[in-house]
């Protein structure tokens, strides 16, 4: 059996585990708002026509805040269209996804929904068909209690008090050819910079993100993020970034490496970000906002799902409804791992997306709501990962990947929270064969028992839960894991993702 040996001290620690790092992400794409957060004939609809099913999956996910409303949707959006009363908000073809908006779901509709499930709003305005006039005017809109155009039009809607937006996104991928109003990195920093100027001229108290890269593969990279920041590094808070992993070819020894790939993705986007800093002589640092991240089988979307045709406009088409695998779900927690191995730059990130368009949440029309395997990782995470990130020693045996070179076959953070004395350590199993035992040097910690051990793993790493089996795929107790004096050794099963409390 493969062993690993991991050490955690409190006294070293990468940064404090902010609770933005448990975002999500809300698009006008597919049945992720109609017929996924909104369906007002459902039996459990509210009052507004919001599932209320789905609001108590989204509780227990613990999503903190949810980017809106896309995504390259965003791209092409009026938001002028989203508010004021229904019969009159136009219905709008969506280019990007080759859908019609019917903007039945708007700013005052999302902002509600929000209330209800507990989440911040992370708006983003369309730098791709529009500029800083408009973003301004929704600024004004939600930001301004009252006494200007803007803000009174939104009082004239129903809405008394000022939203008060306080993360704002600056367009999305305009790094990609395939993003409407795609620019250069020098035309879309100098855009960017103009409109955070402006921005912030209304409101100094927001806090913005500027596009960086859609991909580490982007052919760019790391040119974009230099070009973009020597514009606006002092204008922006934020940079942005997008990845998402697949198993291609059958190769799930690359597949199950894919959190190196993102740990290489942000040191370099950190590398470069503070080259600017040096550069321009700034005592201001940029963080990270990772708000798009997932599995996604992109070349099924590109392949099969695709809708084109200049009569064919379909409303809440059912796209990129990925249905999630353990070995998806293992992969998974591991990206959350390298976010958290991160804390200390990224600080905000959203995982794209939340309901039903490769989302942790499905619903049936009429039906049930159910969690996909990617669910539990993420909820467990958000619970358990609290106070800092730890920079933890960890002693493993490699192995070879075609995509990353060698990797480690055990991977590993941990979290420790001061005021109430926990610790959380999330581990994966990378071996595709064999499990692996792990001893974890907890004499730093003091005397420690383990209070949960919970594994996401199966005979089967191909089963999913489906409409059919919606739970068939589920955390299990680990039975193996025991403290013992300064030591908790812990059994990984083949492709897994384990998640351990201790106190």
């Amino acid at each position: 059996m493969p062993a690993a040996r991991l050490t955690i001290d409190p006294a070293f620690t990468v940064g404090a585990v902010n609770r933005r790092l448990f975002g999500s992400f809300v698009e006008h794409l597919g049945r992720c708002v109609y017929d996924g957060i909104y369906e007002p004939g459902h039996p459990t609809a509210d009052a507004e026509g919001f599932r209320t099913d789905v609001i108590a999956l989204v509780k227990e996910l613990g999503v903190a805040t949810i980017r809106y409303p896309g995504g390259n949707f965003v791209s092409g959006f009026r938001w002028e269209d989203s508010v004021g009363p229904r019969e009159q908000r136009p219905r709008r073809l969506d280019l990007a996804w080759h859908s019609t908006e019917t903007n039945e779901i708007g700013l005052h509709e999302f902002a509600s929904w929000l209330e209800k499930v507990g989440s911040e709003l992370m708006l983003a305005v369309n730098l791709g068909t529009r500029g800083t006039l408009e973003a301004l005017d929704l600024l004004e809109y939600s930001n301004i209690a009252s006494g200007s155009a803007w803000s009174d039009k939104r009082i004239a809607n129903g809405r008394r008090d000022a939203f008060g937006i306080g993360m704002w996104c600056l367009g999305n991928e305009m790094d990609g050819p395939w993003q409407l109003g795609h620019r250069s990195a020098d035309d879309y920093g100098k855009l960017a910079s103009q409109t955070a100027k402006a921005m912030r001229q209304l409101d100094p108290s927001v806090e913005l993100v500027v596009c960086g890269s859609s991909s580490a593969h982007m052919p760019t990279f790391g040119e974009w993020e230099r070009i973009v920041l020597t514009h606006a590094y002092e204008d922006v808070d934020y940079i942005s970034c997008h990845a998402y992993y697949e198993e291609k070819d059958g190769d799930l020894g690359s597949f199950l490496a894919s959190a190196a790939d993102m740990d290489h993705f942000i040191e370099s986007v950190v590398a470069t970000a503070d080259h600017v800093k040096a550069v321009n002589g700034s005592d201001k640092t940029i963080n990270i906002s990772f708000d798009e991240w997932n599995v996604w089988y992109i070349d099924r979307y590109q392949n099969v799902d695709r809708i084109d045709g200049i009569d064919n406009w379909p409303v809440a088409p059912r796209l990129l409804e990925d249905a999630y695998s353990v070995a998806d779900a293992v992969v998974f927690g591991n990206l959350l791992i390298s976010l958290l191995r991160h804390a200390d730059r990224v600080t905000s990130a959203s995982l794209a997306q939340l309901v039903n368009v490769i989302a942790p949440i499905m619903t049936e029309p009429g039906g049930p709501a159910w969690r996909q395997t990617t669910f539990f990782p993420f909820a467990l995470t958000s619970r358990l990962a609290t106070g800092d990130a730890l920079e933890v020693r960890l002693e493993t045996e490699t192995y070879r990947t075609t995509a990353y070179g060698e990797v480690g076959l055990v991977d590993a953070v941990a979290t420790h929270d001061a005021a109430d004395g926990s610790t959380a350590v999330f581990l994966v199993n990378r071996s595709q064969h064999e499990p692996a035992e792990v001893t974890i040097d907890v004499r730093a910690l003091g005397g420690v028992r383990v209070l949960s051990a919970e594994t996401m793993s199966d005979d089967d790493i191909t089963a999913k839960n489906t409409l059919d089996q919606p739970e068939r795929v589920g955390l299990r107790p680990n039975v193996s894991a025991v403290a013992s004096g300064d030591q908790v050794t812990v059994v990984l099963p083949p492709v897994s993702w384990t998640a351990l409390a201790l106190g």
